[in-house]
């Protein structure tokens, strides 16, 4: 069964602030806009994939907490993207002097900035192709360096700029960061187990 997603049909589309004002009005769901202005009203994770996800938060919080490189953001975090589509990653990370040049009022919304780095958590119901669209939405509008973590085929699927996706798909190895995160190491095995 794929993870229940609802797509609404934009009529003249909603405002930046409209968008917001519905999503605060709504806080009980899960609200994404695509590139089209369409409303996509998902399903809350599971409790598995949930704990999964605080996981994987804990292991950055630490890295950032030590490294101070920038600011870590849950999956209840909307960005306005280069291309109008509000996503909510999983988990994201924006560089320190990329979020501070943003003006307060931005921050204190969907901010208009992708982040520098992403990670989508596949959940059991999640379809791979939809994922896999999401993360190189993300990689079109300027994230450097995402994670599209399998937990499921005990795959990550490693989006960069500068090169094709590739995968690492062996838990037993460490994954490594690159470019702002070349300090960054993450045992998958022990994270998702």
């Amino acid at each position: 069964m794929e993870k229940l997603e609802i797509k609404v049909k934009a009529i003249g589309g909603l405002s930046d602030d409209e968008l917001f004002a519905f999503c605060q009005e709504n806080e009980h769901l899960r609200i994404e806009r695509d590139r089209h202005g369409n409303i996509l009203v998902m399903s809350p994770t599971g409790g598995i994939t949930g704990n999964k996800n605080f996981n994987l938060s804990g292991v950055f919080y630490e890295w950032n907490r030590k490294k101070k490189k920038g600011y870590l953001f849950d999956s209840n975090t909307g960005f306005t993207l280069p291309n109008g589509a509000m996503r909510s990653p999983d988990l994201s990370f924006i560089l320190k002097e990329n979020w501070e040049r943003l003006p307060e009022e931005d921050q204190e919304k969907f901010a208009h900035v992708c982040p520098d780095f992403v990670i989508e958590l596949r959940s059991k119901n999640d379809s791979l192709s939809g994922l896999h669209e999401k993360m190189q939405e993300y990689m079109d509008n300027g994230t450097r360096l995402g994670w599209l973590i399998d937990p499921y085929d005990k795959k990550v699927h490693i989006y960069d700029q500068k090169v094709p996706v590739s995968i690492h798909d062996d838990f037993s190895k460490s994954l490594k960061g690159k470019y702002f995160m070349d300090d960054f190491e993450i045992d998958l095995n022990n994270v998702l187990a």
